[in-house]
């Protein structure tokens, strides 16, 4: 048995852990996937792994918010995968013989994981079912997460990607400020991303992402400010952004 460190027990990891697929775990399994773990602070900016990579991990998210992005080989990105307090990363890595990461990921925000030892969990694995099946459920959990976003990929127009975009950044800690405009108004949503960033994000190139604000601004459905976009009608966005395979 290796060393369970204390700050397992503290309030930020534990929310994290049950948050997780390891929450219904009980205890001396989880002391034992804990041990050897080591925890410890992202700044924002910071590449976390690179395409290509090989080497096995597993990691929980404490707080923060962490994206995976694939790059095309004119520069350009889209998002795959946002990670936040409670996701595990780096699962497949541990039972995929010939691993290599297909993206690359980056902090948004200030990040604070806890990376787990691939040898420890692996063993505790193969020799526990109730870890095995915790590691499947995330598994097919991810596969059912990619395949309902191929649709949002390649069917959907750059305006539903953006309306999207901006809803999944907004529910993101770190990313989310709540205002009331005025009383008796519902909050508004307020995102810290650049419109080349945005443009970035969803695959598209700057002037087609600025022509898609200004018709939300128009339509009072956004408000476009320094280094920051604001939600006013959430739920009007929220309709923009749903892709419906009969129309």
């Amino acid at each position: 048995m290796g060393q369970n460190p204390a700050w397992i027990a503290d309030a930020p990891a534990l929310q994290a852990i049950a948050a997780s697929q390891l929450g219904g775990l009980p205890e001396p399994l989880l002391g034992d996937l804990f041990a050897d773990s080591t925890r410890g602070r992202v700044p924002a900016g910071t590449l976390t792994h690179r395409e290509g990579d090989s080497d096995p991990h597993l990691e929980l998210m404490v707080s923060g918010l962490l994206k995976f992005y694939a790059t095309a080989p004119d520069g350009r990105t889209i998002t795959v995968r946002y990670c936040r307090r409670g996701s595990l990363m780096g699962v497949v890595s541990l039972f995929s013989p010939d691993f290599a990461l297909p993206v690359s990921a980056v902090a948004l925000t200030d990040t604070e994981l806890v990376r787990l030892s691939p040898v420890r969990v692996r063993g505790a694995a193969a020799r526990e079912l109730t870890v095995a099946h915790v590691f499947l459920r995330e598994l097919s959990e991810r596969v059912l997460d990619f395949l309902a976003g191929i649709p949002g990929s390649a069917f959907t127009s750059v305006r539903q990607r953006v309306a999207r975009h901006l809803l999944d950044l907004a529910d993101g800690a770190g990313q989310l400020a709540l205002t009331e405009p005025w009383p008796g108004a519902g909050p508004e949503l307020s995102v810290r991303i650049t419109q080349q960033e945005l443009a970035q994000e969803v695959g598209s190139v700057r002037e087609v992402v600025v022509r898609i604000l200004r018709e939300l601004r128009e339509a009072g459905v956004v408000r476009t400010e320094r280094d920051r976009i604001v939600v006013v009608e959430p739920g009007r966005l929220a309709e923009l952004a749903i892709w419906n395979p009969s129309s």
